[in-house]
């Protein structure tokens, strides 16, 4: 989901590491601050849930701020990003790594400039006790364009502290001919 950061990192002109020697990017230019606020119980009270409400803090029309506070409070002070990509000029699997901040200083720019909306095609969920994986299928439009600018799967690994859902990690790869999304995350026609 967070989505298509390669592509943001590469627009950002962040140097991204070869896959195995993964780092967090250099800080761009930009700095966004971020205004913590507390989690919408409605966010964060079940599994669904949390994974549509990462969808629509990432999402908004051409100009329109993100809501980063409402985004930071869904996952643990803790969490990772990571997306798994092919760069584009060697042909090698990057992977990036970043902090919530880091993401959103990445990302911030290009979402609210060209506008960017992300919606889930379709989930898979794996329970154990108070801990969860979700595979969930995405597509993403900008919409200056409308145009669909990415898909794949986004890993969320969560867990339940005993009052409400936390995200921990997520982990995504892009759709590509080679690597398509499986049909059983894709909607029923």
């Amino acid at each position: 989901m967070k989505k298509c950061l390669m592509g943001l990192a590469l627009i950002a002109g962040i140097a991204l590491p070869a896959f195995g020697q993964a780092k967090a990017p250099k800080q761009p230019q930009k700095h966004v601050q971020v205004q913590p606020v507390a989690a919408r119980p409605e966010d964060v009270a079940s599994i669904e849930a949390i994974v549509k409400a990462s969808y629509e803090t990432i999402s908004g029309g051409v100009g329109v701020p993100r809501q980063w506070g409402r985004d930071e409070s869904l996952f643990d002070p803790n969490v990772r990003f990571v997306s798994v990509e092919r760069d584009p000029k060697s042909g090698a699997l990057v992977a990036m790594i970043t902090t919530h901040q880091e993401f959103v200083d990445v990302a911030d720019e290009s979402t609210v400039k060209e506008g960017f909306t992300e919606r889930e095609l379709g989930h898979k969920i794996e329970r154990y006790g108070n801990v969860a994986t979700v595979l969930s299928s995405y597509e993403g439009k900008n919409a200056s364009t409308g145009k669909v600018v990415t898909r794949g799967v986004n890993i969320f690994q969560m867990y339940f502290d005993g009052k409400r859902w936390w995200i921990l990690s997520m982990v995504w790869d892009q759709e590509t001919a080679a690597n398509p999304i499986p049909p059983e995350l894709l909607p029923k026609s």
